[in-house]
């Protein structure tokens, strides 16, 4: 193996490396948030928070390290869809990390209150989304085109879930007693926005298909 050859081996090692390091990141920030939301925890939903400048400061390595091993080394076929399910990887995580964050804004203002609930179907939810972000992360390192579809078809689960957290929240509180409204709606954001973090578990799925067998599964279902 040729020096040149060895050192474009390595580089993508080290981008491996960062793209699991931004997982980490963003798999923490969804536990610490739904950790402060049932334990209703300001110090944790503030600590996710604080922690988003040291994710995006992440990002941007990881996205400069893809544009300098396309520039410098012109990789082809496989390698060239890894570097770029690799910058797509990246923006997917770092977008769940944002989602965490406005999550836990919304459960700083959930814990200001009286609790409306007891929280049934919004851990369910949230456990869901955790699980597909592992699992969609975990089909990328070890290219599982049979665990991404399993993150795909696992999305229909999050929007039944979704689905029923509004229901409830509409039918049985809000328009039953409009004073229920501010704090319902907190929870409405909340569920919404844990079922964006599986929408995004799901494109780091399809992007292991495109990954892996160059296929391209999004709007493409007979694909999957």
């Amino acid at each position: 193996m040729c020096i040149m050859h060895r050192h474009f081996d390595e580089e993508l090692k080290d981008l491996n490396s960062l793209i699991l390091k931004m997982s980490a990141y963003a798999q923490e920030a969804i536990d610490k948030t739904i950790r402060a939301l049932k334990e209703r925890d300001r110090s944790l939903a503030q600590n996710v928070i604080d922690s988003d400048k040291a994710i995006d400061e992440l990002e941007l390595a990881i996205d400069d390290k893809c544009l300098d091993l396309i520039a410098l080394h012109q990789p082809m076929a496989g390698d060239l869809r890894f570097i770029m399910t690799g910058i797509k990887l990246n923006s997917e995580l770092e977008r769940i990390a944002d989602i965490a964050v406005d999550i836990s804004q919304r459960a700083l203002k959930v814990v200001e209150e009286p609790e409306l609930k007891p929280l049934v179907d919004m851990p369910k939810l949230a456990q869901v989304a955790k699980d597909m972000v592992r699992m969609s992360i975990d089909a990328f390192v070890n290219r599982d085109i049979e665990l991404a579809r399993n993150v795909l078809f696992s999305d229909a689960i999050a929007d039944s879930l979704r689905n029923d957290i509004q229901r409830e929240l509409v039918e049985d509180y809000m328009l039953k007693d409009p004073s229920t409204c501010p704090r319902a709606v907190q929870l409405l954001l909340i569920a919404r926005f844990f079922e964006r973090i599986c929408d995004h578990a799901t494109n780091i799925a399809e992007d292991v298909f495109y990954m892996t067998e160059a296929k391209i599964v999004k709007h493409h279902p007979e694909n999957i």
